[in-house]
């Protein structure tokens, strides 16, 4: 099928009942927390299996600094791997659950400030491959609750360019360029579909972006239901302004 395995790692054993990253903040908030260590003995253990299989192994939002290294160590091994980030991991740490805002609570959890730099570093040296959203939804009713009853979870579809942009282009960790790769080109490659460029023979699937266009988070004016951020009232640069799908304009910032 030439398609990867995607695995989500984590190990039940040690994760198992964790509300957020275990360390310092989550003793202070009194919130079971989820080691470092339960994704990291995963991704050592999925690395070896397809090191042994030949298989292609693509391994879904890693959050820590082990995880970067074992991937890092892998490919220069010569193992067939690859990884994604996500905005909120490259983005935020788990001071951000100081409040206990239930919109912080995802899984994997927010890390460390550490965490947040060699994530940071993976995407600058190519160890990281893709920036995906990990976007999952939820109502009102199901997420503002108390944070221990609330799902894992939160919206990332329409914050992300602006994320990548304000955190990852301005400050120059990726040029534009690598970074619209790691949405399009680099994914499309890896599930080996005939998307994320533009050329005669492809679907002219394209999004337009003003790398300029300063915009504040505004979940109430979001094109999806789905509201629950954390980036509420962040002031952002670089928005999609245009969307086609097919060759066909499916959506504009602007007008009609």
């Amino acid at each position: 099928l030439n398609l990867p395995v995607i695995s989500h790692c984590e190990e039940p054993a040690l994760a198992d009942g964790g509300m957020m990253h275990e360390g310092f903040r989550s003793t202070i908030l009194g919130l079971p927390g989820m080691p470092a260590a339960a994704e990291e003995v995963m991704v050592a253990r999925d690395i070896i299996l397809a090191g042994l299989t030949g298989c292609h192994l693509h391994i879904a939002h890693v959050s820590t600094a082990g995880s970067v290294e074992l991937v890092r160590a892998a490919k220069e091994k010569g193992i067939k791997v690859t990884c994604e980030v996500t905005p909120h991991h490259f983005t935020l740490t788990d001071e951000a659950v100081s409040s206990y805002d239930p919109h912080t609570k995802v899984n994997p959890p927010l890390r460390s400030k550490a965490d947040v730099a060699a994530l940071q570093a993976g995407l600058k040296d190519g160890t990281i491959d893709v920036i995906a959203t990990d976007h999952a939804p939820h109502t009102p009713e199901e997420k503002e609750l108390e944070f221990e009853l609330a799902p894992f979870g939160m919206v990332g579809l329409e914050t992300a360019v602006g994320l990548v942009w304000t955190k990852l282009v301005i400050p120059g960790i990726l040029t534009a360029c690598e970074a619209v790769a790691k949405m399009t080109v680099n994914p499309a490659r890896i599930l080996n579909l005939k998307k994320g460029l533009i050329e005669i023979g492809r679907e002219a699937d394209i999004t337009v972006i003003d790398p300029d266009l300063a915009w504040v988070v505004k979940p109430e004016e979001f094109a999806s239901k789905g509201r629950n951020t954390p980036f509420s009232g962040w002031s952002l640069k670089g928005l999609p302004v245009v969307t086609m799908v097919g060759g066909r304009v499916k959506w504009m910032k602007f007008g009609k």
